[in-house]
Protein backbone atom coordinates (compact mmCIF):
# COMPACT_ATOMS: atom_id res chain seq x y z
CA UNK A 1 0.00 0.00 0.00
CA UNK A 2 2.90 2.32 1.07
CA UNK A 3 4.30 2.00 -3.14
CA UNK A 4 0.93 4.23 -3.59
CA UNK A 5 0.86 6.22 -0.30
CA UNK A 6 1.02 10.17 -2.43
CA UNK A 7 -1.83 8.81 -4.12
CA UNK A 8 -3.95 7.73 -1.32
CA UNK A 9 -3.11 10.46 0.79
CA UNK A 10 -3.90 13.43 -1.65
CA UNK A 11 -7.24 11.29 -1.86
CA UNK A 12 -7.17 10.85 1.85
CA UNK A 13 -6.73 15.15 1.97
CA UNK A 14 -9.31 15.43 -0.21
CA UNK A 15 -11.93 13.10 1.75
CA UNK A 16 -12.41 10.85 -0.63
CA UNK A 17 -13.38 7.47 0.52
CA UNK A 18 -11.58 4.60 -1.28
CA UNK A 19 -11.12 0.76 -0.99
CA UNK A 20 -7.05 -0.35 -1.72
CA UNK A 21 -6.55 -4.13 -2.26
CA UNK A 22 -3.17 -5.02 -0.22
CA UNK A 23 -0.81 -8.17 -1.49
CA UNK A 24 -0.30 -10.11 1.62
CA UNK A 25 1.77 -13.22 0.68
CA UNK A 26 3.22 -14.48 -2.42
CA UNK A 27 4.04 -18.03 -3.72
CA UNK A 28 5.50 -18.98 -7.11
CA UNK A 29 6.53 -16.79 -9.36
CA UNK A 30 4.17 -14.20 -8.41
CA UNK A 31 5.02 -10.61 -10.44
CA UNK A 32 4.55 -8.44 -7.28
CA UNK A 33 5.78 -8.27 -3.64
CA UNK A 34 3.80 -8.34 -0.28
CA UNK A 35 2.76 -4.26 -0.28
CA UNK A 36 2.09 -3.91 -3.37
CA UNK A 37 -1.53 -2.16 -3.81
CA UNK A 38 -4.34 -1.75 -6.29
CA UNK A 39 -6.93 1.28 -5.02
CA UNK A 40 -10.49 2.33 -6.45
CA UNK A 41 -12.29 5.48 -5.58
CA UNK A 42 -16.18 5.82 -5.08
CA UNK A 43 -16.03 7.46 -9.19
CA UNK A 44 -14.19 4.13 -9.81
CA UNK A 45 -10.71 5.55 -10.36
CA UNK A 46 -7.79 3.01 -10.00
CA UNK A 47 -4.10 3.78 -9.11
CA UNK A 48 -1.81 1.02 -8.21
CA UNK A 49 -1.11 -2.53 -9.46
CA UNK A 50 -1.31 -6.17 -7.53
CA UNK A 51 0.07 -8.62 -10.23
CA UNK A 52 1.12 -6.58 -13.05
CA UNK A 53 -2.26 -7.19 -15.38
CA UNK A 54 -2.74 -10.81 -14.03
CA UNK A 55 -5.83 -10.08 -12.37
CA UNK A 56 -6.51 -6.38 -11.82
CA UNK A 57 -10.04 -6.96 -13.58
CA UNK A 58 -10.65 -8.90 -10.87
CA UNK A 59 -9.22 -7.27 -7.85
CA UNK A 60 -10.39 -3.73 -9.62
CA UNK A 61 -13.94 -5.12 -9.13
CA UNK A 62 -13.49 -6.84 -5.99
CA UNK A 63 -12.40 -3.20 -4.45
CA UNK A 64 -16.03 -1.77 -6.11
CA UNK A 65 -17.66 -4.49 -3.65
CA UNK A 66 -15.80 -3.43 -0.71
CA UNK A 67 -16.18 0.21 -1.29
CA UNK A 68 -20.08 -0.57 -1.18
CA UNK A 69 -19.98 -3.21 1.61
CA UNK A 70 -17.16 -1.57 4.34
CA UNK A 71 -16.77 -5.48 4.81
CA UNK A 72 -12.91 -6.36 4.31
CA UNK A 73 -11.99 -9.17 2.57
CA UNK A 74 -9.24 -11.72 2.27
CA UNK A 75 -9.12 -13.45 -1.23
CA UNK A 76 -6.75 -16.03 -2.97
CA UNK A 77 -5.65 -15.93 -6.43
CA UNK A 78 -4.02 -19.01 -7.96
CA UNK A 79 -2.94 -19.73 -11.48
CA UNK A 80 -5.05 -19.84 -14.15
CA UNK A 81 -3.61 -22.72 -16.98
CA UNK A 82 -6.58 -25.40 -16.56
CA UNK A 83 -9.13 -23.07 -17.68
CA UNK A 84 -8.97 -20.49 -20.26
CA UNK A 85 -11.37 -18.89 -18.56
CA UNK A 86 -10.07 -18.11 -15.25
CA UNK A 87 -9.13 -15.38 -13.48
CA UNK A 88 -5.65 -15.73 -11.88
CA UNK A 89 -2.06 -15.87 -12.99
CA UNK A 90 -0.80 -16.66 -15.96
CA UNK A 91 2.64 -17.24 -14.31
CA UNK A 92 1.45 -19.93 -11.92
CA UNK A 93 2.17 -18.17 -8.65
CA UNK A 94 -0.23 -17.59 -6.25
CA UNK A 95 -0.84 -13.92 -4.36
CA UNK A 96 -3.55 -13.48 -1.19
CA UNK A 97 -4.77 -10.12 -1.29
CA UNK A 98 -6.35 -8.32 1.42
CA UNK A 99 -9.12 -5.04 0.52
CA UNK A 100 -10.46 -3.20 3.15
CA UNK A 101 -12.38 0.61 3.05
CA UNK A 102 -10.87 3.51 4.10
CA UNK A 103 -12.52 6.44 4.97
CA UNK A 104 -10.50 9.37 5.63
CA UNK A 105 -12.34 10.97 8.20
CA UNK A 106 -12.62 8.41 10.48
CA UNK A 107 -9.80 5.75 10.18
CA UNK A 108 -7.28 8.64 11.02
CA UNK A 109 -4.18 6.13 12.18
CA UNK A 110 -4.24 5.01 8.07
CA UNK A 111 -4.48 8.15 6.97
CA UNK A 112 -1.22 9.18 9.64
CA UNK A 113 0.37 6.35 8.49
CA UNK A 114 0.26 7.39 4.49
CA UNK A 115 1.60 11.08 5.66
CA UNK A 116 4.48 9.30 7.68
CA UNK A 117 5.22 7.46 4.26
CA UNK A 118 4.86 10.24 2.02
CA UNK A 119 7.01 12.82 4.47
CA UNK A 120 9.91 9.90 4.18
CA UNK A 121 9.47 9.14 8.08
CA UNK A 122 10.59 6.12 9.88
CA UNK A 123 7.06 4.75 10.39
CA UNK A 124 5.47 1.26 9.97
CA UNK A 125 1.59 0.63 9.70
CA UNK A 126 0.07 -2.64 10.82
CA UNK A 127 -3.40 -3.92 9.89
CA UNK A 128 -4.96 -7.14 11.16
CA UNK A 129 -5.60 -9.51 7.49
CA UNK A 130 -6.74 -12.12 9.46
CA UNK A 131 -8.56 -12.92 12.66
CA UNK A 132 -11.67 -13.15 14.31
CA UNK A 133 -14.57 -11.25 13.55
CA UNK A 134 -14.35 -7.40 14.03
CA UNK A 135 -10.35 -7.59 13.97
CA UNK A 136 -9.35 -7.58 10.33
CA UNK A 137 -8.81 -3.95 8.47
CA UNK A 138 -8.06 -2.56 12.47
CA UNK A 139 -4.28 -1.00 12.46
CA UNK A 140 -1.48 0.48 14.44
CA UNK A 141 0.90 3.12 13.39
CA UNK A 142 4.17 2.71 14.97
CA UNK A 143 7.44 5.05 14.61
CA UNK A 144 10.86 4.05 14.98
CA UNK A 145 10.85 5.45 19.03
CA UNK A 146 8.08 3.14 19.59
CA UNK A 147 5.56 4.69 20.70
CA UNK A 148 1.92 3.85 18.45
CA UNK A 149 -1.10 5.32 17.23
CA UNK A 150 -4.36 2.81 17.28
CA UNK A 151 -5.43 0.01 18.86
CA UNK A 152 -6.05 -3.63 18.20
CA UNK A 153 -8.81 -3.45 20.96
CA UNK A 154 -6.45 -5.12 23.80
CA UNK A 155 -3.56 -3.84 25.54
CA UNK A 156 -1.82 -6.84 25.55
CA UNK A 157 -2.55 -7.32 21.84
CA UNK A 158 -1.27 -4.00 21.01
CA UNK A 159 1.95 -4.29 23.24
CA UNK A 160 2.76 -7.94 20.91
CA UNK A 161 1.67 -6.18 17.85
CA UNK A 162 3.67 -3.36 18.52
CA UNK A 163 7.22 -5.62 19.13
CA UNK A 164 6.71 -7.40 16.05
CA UNK A 165 5.98 -4.04 13.82
CA UNK A 166 8.88 -2.67 15.37
CA UNK A 167 11.54 -5.51 14.36
CA UNK A 168 10.22 -5.18 10.88
CA UNK A 169 10.11 -1.42 10.94
CA UNK A 170 14.24 -1.73 12.02
CA UNK A 171 14.79 -3.68 9.12
CA UNK A 172 12.94 -1.67 6.43
CA UNK A 173 10.88 -4.38 5.76
CA UNK A 174 7.33 -5.20 4.68
CA UNK A 175 5.79 -8.75 5.93
CA UNK A 176 3.09 -10.96 7.57
CA UNK A 177 3.69 -12.02 10.80
CA UNK A 178 1.41 -14.05 13.21
CA UNK A 179 0.53 -13.18 16.76
CA UNK A 180 -1.62 -14.69 19.20
CA UNK A 181 -3.56 -13.16 21.85
CA UNK A 182 -6.51 -15.62 22.74
CA UNK A 183 -7.12 -16.52 18.89
CA UNK A 184 -4.45 -16.51 16.14
CA UNK A 185 -4.36 -13.44 13.71
CA UNK A 186 -2.62 -12.57 10.97
CA UNK A 187 -0.88 -8.87 10.60
CA UNK A 188 0.72 -7.33 7.67
CA UNK A 189 3.72 -4.73 8.53
CA UNK A 190 4.51 -2.19 6.20
CA UNK A 191 7.55 -0.28 6.67
CA UNK A 192 8.00 2.69 5.70
CA UNK A 193 11.56 4.07 5.82
CA UNK A 194 13.82 6.88 4.18
CA UNK A 195 15.26 6.12 1.13
CA UNK A 196 18.44 3.66 1.07
CA UNK A 197 21.65 6.12 0.30
CA UNK A 198 23.91 5.54 -3.13
CA UNK A 199 27.80 6.92 -2.11
CA UNK A 200 29.47 7.66 -5.04
CA UNK A 201 32.95 8.83 -5.25
CA UNK A 202 34.88 9.78 -7.68
CA UNK A 203 33.65 12.93 -9.78
CA UNK A 204 33.62 11.25 -13.15
CA UNK A 205 31.82 10.49 -16.55
CA UNK A 206 30.65 7.21 -15.30
CA UNK A 207 29.39 8.63 -11.56
CA UNK A 208 27.09 10.89 -13.89
CA UNK A 209 26.11 7.39 -15.33
CA UNK A 210 25.33 5.91 -12.14
CA UNK A 211 23.82 9.01 -10.65
CA UNK A 212 21.24 8.36 -13.06
CA UNK A 213 20.60 4.52 -12.53
CA UNK A 214 20.76 5.20 -8.98
CA UNK A 215 17.93 7.69 -8.22
CA UNK A 216 15.92 5.23 -10.86
CA UNK A 217 16.35 2.28 -8.67
CA UNK A 218 15.16 4.51 -5.73
CA UNK A 219 18.47 5.41 -3.62
CA UNK A 220 19.33 8.70 -2.35
CA UNK A 221 22.57 9.56 -3.95
CA UNK A 222 25.48 11.62 -3.02
CA UNK A 223 28.46 12.30 -5.02
CA UNK A 224 31.69 12.82 -3.30
CA UNK A 225 35.23 14.02 -4.69
CA UNK A 226 38.03 15.78 -3.20
CA UNK A 227 38.82 17.88 -5.98
CA UNK A 228 36.16 20.88 -6.21
CA UNK A 229 36.69 21.77 -10.30
CA UNK A 230 34.82 18.02 -11.18
CA UNK A 231 32.25 18.07 -7.78
CA UNK A 232 29.59 20.39 -8.78
CA UNK A 233 25.96 20.45 -8.64
CA UNK A 234 26.06 21.49 -12.71
CA UNK A 235 28.04 18.06 -13.52
CA UNK A 236 25.81 16.07 -11.34
CA UNK A 237 22.16 17.82 -11.64
CA UNK A 238 20.53 14.47 -10.55
CA UNK A 239 22.32 13.77 -7.57
CA UNK A 240 20.79 14.51 -4.12
CA UNK A 241 23.80 15.85 -2.73
CA UNK A 242 27.42 16.79 -3.71
CA UNK A 243 30.10 17.06 -1.32
CA UNK A 244 34.09 18.27 -1.84
CA UNK A 245 36.31 16.62 0.54
CA UNK A 246 38.19 13.58 0.92
CA UNK A 247 36.31 10.38 0.62
CA UNK A 248 37.57 8.94 3.90
CA UNK A 249 36.84 12.12 6.00
CA UNK A 250 33.07 12.25 4.66
CA UNK A 251 32.66 8.67 4.86
CA UNK A 252 33.51 9.17 8.79
CA UNK A 253 31.42 12.04 9.15
CA UNK A 254 28.14 11.32 6.88
CA UNK A 255 25.08 8.43 8.31
CA UNK A 256 25.29 4.58 7.11
CA UNK A 257 23.32 1.83 7.35
CA UNK A 258 22.72 -1.57 6.49
CA UNK A 259 20.90 -0.43 3.13
CA UNK A 260 23.71 1.99 2.30
CA UNK A 261 25.42 1.28 -0.73
CA UNK A 262 28.80 2.54 -1.70
CA UNK A 263 30.64 2.60 -5.06
CA UNK A 264 34.25 3.66 -5.27
CA UNK A 265 35.34 5.13 -8.72
CA UNK A 266 38.20 7.22 -8.00
CA UNK A 267 40.32 3.89 -9.06
CA UNK A 268 43.48 6.28 -7.08
CA UNK A 269 45.28 4.17 -3.91
CA UNK A 270 44.98 7.70 -2.10
CA UNK A 271 41.76 8.06 -2.05
CA UNK A 272 40.17 4.35 -2.31
CA UNK A 273 42.36 3.10 0.47
CA UNK A 274 41.72 5.34 3.37
CA UNK A 275 38.06 4.60 2.41
CA UNK A 276 37.52 1.36 1.57
CA UNK A 277 39.39 0.78 5.12
CA UNK A 278 36.35 2.05 6.74
CA UNK A 279 33.91 0.96 4.42
CA UNK A 280 34.30 -2.90 4.62
CA UNK A 281 34.27 -3.17 8.53
CA UNK A 282 30.93 -1.90 8.59
CA UNK A 283 27.75 -3.94 7.65
CA UNK A 284 26.74 -2.25 4.37
CA UNK A 285 24.37 -3.42 1.70
CA UNK A 286 27.46 -3.21 -1.09
CA UNK A 287 30.83 -1.80 -1.61
CA UNK A 288 32.35 -2.07 -4.88
CA UNK A 289 35.36 -0.41 -6.63
CA UNK A 290 36.21 0.51 -10.11
CA UNK A 291 39.90 -0.30 -11.45
CA UNK A 292 41.92 -2.59 -13.76
CA UNK A 293 42.76 -6.10 -12.39
CA UNK A 294 46.40 -5.14 -11.56
CA UNK A 295 44.81 -1.79 -10.24
CA UNK A 296 42.48 -4.30 -7.80
CA UNK A 297 45.45 -6.69 -6.81
CA UNK A 298 47.21 -3.57 -5.77
CA UNK A 299 44.17 -2.02 -4.06
CA UNK A 300 44.16 -5.67 -1.62
CA UNK A 301 47.76 -5.45 -1.03
CA UNK A 302 47.74 -2.28 0.33
CA UNK A 303 44.03 -2.75 2.40
CA UNK A 304 45.93 -5.63 3.74
CA UNK A 305 48.96 -3.43 4.90
CA UNK A 306 46.53 -1.36 6.82
CA UNK A 307 44.90 -4.25 8.77
CA UNK A 308 41.92 -5.23 6.53
CA UNK A 309 41.20 -9.05 6.94
CA UNK A 310 40.47 -11.44 4.40
CA UNK A 311 36.93 -12.09 5.57
CA UNK A 312 36.50 -7.84 5.18
CA UNK A 313 38.36 -8.09 1.92
CA UNK A 314 35.41 -10.90 0.58
CA UNK A 315 32.70 -8.26 1.11
CA UNK A 316 34.50 -6.12 -1.48
CA UNK A 317 33.10 -6.16 -5.19
CA UNK A 318 36.03 -5.13 -7.45
CA UNK A 319 36.39 -4.74 -9.98
CA UNK A 320 32.96 -3.15 -9.78
CA UNK A 321 29.32 -4.66 -12.11
CA UNK A 322 28.76 -8.03 -14.03
CA UNK A 323 30.35 -9.15 -16.58
CA UNK A 324 28.33 -7.16 -19.23
CA UNK A 325 30.87 -6.33 -21.87
CA UNK A 326 30.18 -2.73 -20.85
CA UNK A 327 32.49 0.07 -22.10
CA UNK A 328 30.20 3.26 -22.14
CA UNK A 329 29.38 5.36 -19.22
CA UNK A 330 25.76 4.19 -19.31
CA UNK A 331 26.68 0.74 -20.13
CA UNK A 332 29.13 0.68 -16.97
CA UNK A 333 26.55 1.54 -14.38
CA UNK A 334 24.04 -0.28 -15.68
CA UNK A 335 27.02 -3.24 -14.66
CA UNK A 336 26.91 -1.68 -11.47
CA UNK A 337 23.67 -1.69 -11.32
CA UNK A 338 23.09 -5.19 -11.88
CA UNK A 339 24.91 -6.18 -9.59
CA UNK A 340 23.39 -4.31 -6.74
CA UNK A 341 20.01 -5.52 -7.50
CA UNK A 342 22.04 -9.33 -7.90
CA UNK A 343 23.73 -8.71 -4.46
CA UNK A 344 20.03 -7.61 -2.77
CA UNK A 345 17.56 -9.77 -4.25
CA UNK A 346 19.93 -12.99 -3.81
CA UNK A 347 19.99 -12.89 -7.71
CA UNK A 348 22.90 -15.42 -9.34
CA UNK A 349 23.79 -12.48 -12.38
CA UNK A 350 23.84 -15.25 -15.04
CA UNK A 351 20.76 -15.44 -17.98
CA UNK A 352 17.20 -16.55 -17.34
CA UNK A 353 17.30 -18.80 -20.91
CA UNK A 354 18.07 -22.08 -20.06
CA UNK A 355 18.70 -21.30 -16.51
CA UNK A 356 17.12 -23.72 -13.63
CA UNK A 357 16.81 -20.61 -11.07
CA UNK A 358 13.92 -18.64 -9.84
CA UNK A 359 13.07 -15.71 -11.37
CA UNK A 360 12.03 -14.25 -8.48
CA UNK A 361 14.42 -14.55 -5.62
CA UNK A 362 12.72 -14.61 -1.56
CA UNK A 363 12.91 -10.72 -0.30
CA UNK A 364 16.66 -11.01 1.96
CA UNK A 365 16.24 -10.99 5.73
Amino acid sequence: MLDIAADLHRWCEQGRPFAVATVVAVGGSSPREPGAALAVDADGTAVGSVSGGCVEGAVYDLCQQVLESGKPVLERFGHSDDDAFAVGLTCGGVIDIFVQRVDPAADLTFVTGLAAAVAGEAAAVARVVQGPEGLPGRGLLVRADGTYEGTLGDPELDRTAVGETRALLDAGRTATVSVRCGEPLTLLVEASVPPPRMLVFGAIDFAAALVRIGRFLGYAVTVCDARPVFATAARFPDADEVVVDWPHRYFDRTAVDGRTVVCVLTHDAKFDVPLLERALRLPLAYVGAMGSRRTHEDRLARLRAAGVTELELACLHSPIGLDLGARTPEETALSIAAEITAHRRGGSGVPLTGAHTPIHHAPAA
